[in-house]
């Protein structure tokens, strides 16, 4: 499904908050490896984290950067809220809501 070019116009909010909200939630997805060696350093370190953690804090944040300086990853994320939007304009229902509506009486 081909998205009109005129509906492709990103508003301010959308260009530097709505899509790299979006980045951000799949980019933690894609690096849930180093998230999780992060998460399980900070637990078993306490207080000391920031000491003890440092390795795993700089391969999670390489990998996140990675991430969010990939163009074609930006793109993709892109394509993503605009369907996302697109749909929202047709049913006037959140993405989020839609989702949520699913699995009700069956």
């Amino acid at each position: 499904m081909a998205l009109d070019p005129a509906e492709q116009h990103l508003r301010h909010v959308e260009k530097d908050v709505l899509i790299p909200k979006i980045m951000r939630e799949k980019a933690r997805e894609r690096c849930s490896e180093q998230v999780q060696d992060f998460t399980r350093c900070c637990k078993d370190s306490g207080i000391l984290m920031v000491v003890k953690c440092r390795k795993e804090n700089s391969a999670l944040k390489e990998c996140l950067t990675a991430h969010y300086n990939d163009p074609a990853f930006y793109e993709e994320c892109k394509m993503e809220y605009l369907k996302e939007r697109e749909e929202f304009r047709k049913t006037g229902i959140p993405s989020k809501k839609r989702l949520q509506k699913l699995p009700t009486s069956m």
